[in-house]
């Protein structure tokens, strides 16, 4: 059983088709990344698995749970990182990591002892006393990510994570996210950098709401290098930092 499954989601803003019949499986141990240019349908479909949105037809299956069905199963397997920021400056890390922990549910040793888990996988834990505000933009992110795996969920959702990021900064995140999906848990990473994805990675290539390929990095590139095999499937230019 796939760890999500996506299966002929649909979805549309009136008569604009944002997305048309996705769908694809990824198991667990993998980091995939969601590729495609600005507007291909990546936000929509990060909307659809985290339920702001519902599709208006396919099924989105979680951990084996139907997201239409049983929602609070599903996105309780689910940890989450948006593109904006969305942590309070003015407090600590620890205290950013707490409060979430409450809303999830937990507190006491239990919320502790996830939190030092989290920001050890992040090498964050030197840091849980500093202010936000502190951190540079690289911290703060390892923090909403470390902040996401609190309720130790089996699928991490990043939507277009490094983006502000300086080139240092965003090769660390790549690399933590990278050893995340090694150990287990599997990573949808949406983004339109294809220097952020190795060969080995799983790649799910979006273009005008339509699922154009789903395989490996390296199967898709064909020999070619992956920006030249996506420029020919999109007729879209790649962007480069």
């Amino acid at each position: 059983m796939s760890t999500l499954s996506v299966q002929n989601v649909t979805y549309k803003y009136g008569a604009k088709t944002a997305l048309d019949t996705v769908s694809f499986d990824l198991e667990q141990r993998r980091f995939c990344a969601l590729l495609g240019p600005n507007g291909a349908g990546k936000s929509t479909l990060f909307s659809l698995l985290t339920g702001l949105l519902v599709a208006s037809e396919g099924t989105i299956r979680v951990a084996g749970h139907d997201l239409a069905g049983e929602p609070r199963a599903a996105l309780g397997k689910i940890g989450i990182v948006f593109q904006q920021q969305t942590i309070d400056l003015d407090m600590s890390v620890a205290q950013n990591l707490r409060y979430f922990a409450a809303l999830q549910g937990l507190s006491g040793k239990t919320a502790q002892r996830n939190i030092d888990a989290a920001l050890d996988r992040l090498a964050m834990r030197e840091r849980a006393s500093e202010k936000a505000r502190s951190l540079n933009g690289g911290h703060r992110r390892r923090m909403e990510i470390a902040r996401a795996l609190i309720h130790d969920p089996e699928v991490l959702l990043l939507d277009e994570p490094t983006v502000g990021l300086d080139t240092a900064s965003r090769q660390a995140i790549t690399g933590h996210v990278h050893d995340l999906a090694d150990s287990g848990l599997l990573v949808l990473w949406a983004t339109h950098l294809v220097d952020e994805i190795r060969p080995e990675d799983d790649v799910v290539v979006l273009h005008k709401g339509h699922v154009l390929a789903h395989d490996t990095a390296r199967a898709i590139s064909g020999g070619r290098s992956l920006t030249d095999a996506f420029i020919a499937m999109t007729e879209t230019p790649v962007p480069s930092l």
